[in-house]
């Protein structure tokens, strides 16, 4: 109950207390005042004294109530409602309906098991394969959460005790290569695709709120391409490299693998669908962006695998967490969306420009990517990093002259996913593989230090090297 009351404490204190302090100069006390409530918006994010998706419904209405956002009644209210009817919040809902449909079918599990028996006769061959499952089912399950912890880690986490790996002294044989394999993994999914991640479909509906630049799905997985596939290729190397596991060689899991697709019996009729739906909601994703939103698409597969049995319609109203993030994504929309209409976002601009004013462009980029990357550790939560810092930092880079306003914006939304990497809190999976036990504290935070710093290097380089981030 105390931990619960200070909880609530902090978010309210920071909402009371910044409307007291002296409006900063060539700030509007309006815009302070919207602040103000933001402000207590993201730390109620960070310590949950409601449930996330409660605080951004709080926030939102009391703006709109305060009149913050609006000059009328019915302008705030209209404001207060827009997120619900944008599109990008409708997509992350119908990717969530995919992620559903991978759980009740059992595709997902099918899909890992059929690598790690294929590629599991070796330790590295296994990390591969834990690998490639994740990157099978990231296009389609924008919670890395479910795709990674709800997923891959159910399957992998019975492969060590056949080892006699266990969480401890024994837990460096082979269990704690495993898991942050898995782990390190998902985070570069996370970014590789617009879909693997939610806040990924915030993030760019910020940047076009505050920037006016439109990013589709293939333009993005084509910008992350160069970097995604060489770090997807290498990560599991690496980690047998920086962090290696005692046992080199693993021949029981395949046998063991096998007998669990055993279990599973034949592809059903619904998996059978399920994956017709998924390639053709790809390949509507990929060729055919100019002709179809990607929204709708999403829209029409959720309806296909209702009309096909794949779900029911019980199933989609039944699923709590695709509902929770609707509301909560829809309401983080229109908060983000209040800063650039009160002005703040254009104060904030000015006055960062102002303090790069000596960097060249591409100086001025690489600090501003680099503070909003390992800003991250003071986060618990990408969703509330990207609502907090993304629109302050597009902004600041659109004031400085000369650097390329799309490119920068998407070096900061590729950013998201791999930040994921460098503390045990850093998003959803984290948690989960901290919690197994197989990877201590003090290896976690080193593991993530290392990880982070080389996913945020290859970003910037190989983005460079490409040419399709910079454009400098």
């Amino acid at each position: 109950m105390k931990a619960v009351v200070w909880k609530a404490a902090i978010p309210l204190a920071v909402g009371i207390t910044i409307p007291v302090i002296p409006v900063p100069q060539g700030l509007n006390p309006n815009a302070w005042h919207y602040f103000a409530v933001f402000a207590a918006v993201i730390a109620g994010l960070i310590l949950e004294p409601l449930p996330a998706a409660a605080v951004g419904f709080v926030g939102v209405f009391l703006a709109a109530a305060l009149g913050l956002a609006g000059a009328t009644p019915s302008e705030s209210i209209r404001w207060a409602l827009s997120g619900f009817s944008n599109a990008t919040v409708w997509l992350i809902f119908g990717a969530f309906m995919f992620a559903l449909g991978y759980e009740r079918t059992g595709l997902g599990k099918r899909v890992g098991l059929l690598l790690v028996r294929n590629l599991g006769g070796k330790t590295l061959g296994l990390g591969y394969a834990i690998t490639l499952a994740d990157l099978i089912l990231a296009p389609f399950t924008p919670s890395n959460t479910a795709r990674s912890g709800g997923t891959i880690f159910p399957v992998i986490r019975s492969l060590p005790g056949i080892y006699a790996s266990f969480p401890g002294d024994t837990a460096r044989r082979i269990g704690a290569y495993l898991m942050w394999t898995a782990f390190a993994a998902t985070c570069v999914t996370s970014s590789m695709f617009l879909t693997a991640l939610a806040p990924n479909l915030l993030a760019l509906e910020l940047v076009n709120k505050t920037s006016g630049i439109s990013i589709t799905w293939s333009e993005w997985c084509a910008g992350f391409l160069p970097v995604g596939g060489i770090l997807i290729l290498a990560l599991p190397y690496l980690v047998y490299r920086i962090y290696p596991p005692e046992i080199k060689s693993s021949p029981e899991v395949p046998s063991w693998a096998g007998k669990e697709l055993v279990k599973l019996g034949k592809v059903s009729r619904r998996e059978m669908l399920l994956a017709s739906l998924v390639v053709t909601a790809l390949c509507l994703w990929i060729f055919a962006a100019g002709k179809i939103d990607a929204t709708a698409v999403a829209g029409l597969a959720t309806c296909g695998m209702v009309i096909a049995g794949v779900l029911t319609w019980d199933d989609i109203l039944g699923n709590r967490q695709a509902w929770n993030v609707l509301v909560w994504f829809a309401t983080l929309v229109a908060m983000a969306d209040g800063l650039g209409r009160v002005g703040f976002v254009g104060w904030f601009a000015r006055l960062a420009a102002e303090r790069l004013a000596g960097f060249s462009p591409l100086a001025a980029m690489l600090i501003l990517v680099v503070v909003f990357y390992f800003s991250h550790y003071m986060f618990a939560s990408l969703t509330a990093h990207a609502t907090a810092f993304l629109p302050i930092m597009l902004a600041a880079g659109a004031a400085i002259p000369g650097i390329p306003e799309r490119n920068f914006a998407l070096l900061l939304c590729y950013s998201l996913g791999i930040m994921g990497v460098i503390t045990p809190y850093a998003t959803g999976p984290a948690p989960v593989y901290f919690g197994s036990g197989y990877v201590s504290r003090a290896d976690f935070w080193r593991l993530g230090l290392i990880f982070g710093t080389i996913f945020l290097i290859a970003l910037i380089g190989i983005g460079a090297i490409s040419s399709r981030v910079w454009g400098l």
